[in-house]
């Protein structure tokens, strides 16, 4: 070890003493990448355990959710309120029918 350290001079540990901490860093930075690519979510890597994605350019099909579920959805999750609820809904029966059984409006 004496020979690594001669161009300092000063005999000590010289520039390999950088060599415990950078491989530590470099095992953490491997770590987290490792778990910001696959467990870091939930539903892993691509996204296989979400269930079923829908996009706007697939057609009304059989694994497509109803307008009513999806508006019930939305309503759940917070993203319209009570009266536009209430709104979207009866313009949704005008359209499609009778609406969900023992609704009281």
């Amino acid at each position: 070890m004496f020979e690594l350290a001669e161009p300092w001079a000063g005999g000590g540990p010289g520039p390999w003493i950088l060599f415990v901490p950078v491989l530590w860093a470099l095992v953490i930075v491997g770590v987290v990448t490792l778990l910001r690519r696959t467990g870091g979510r939930p539903g892993g890597p691509g996204g296989r355990f979400r269930g079923p994605q829908y996009s706007a350019s697939v057609s009304a099909s059989a694994d497509a959710p109803s307008p009513l579920v999806v508006l019930g959805r939305r309503f759940a999750s917070g993203e319209i309120d009570e009266e536009e609820y209430w709104r979207r809904l009866s313009v949704l029966e005008e359209h499609f029918g009778a609406g969900p059984k023992g609704s009281a409006a």
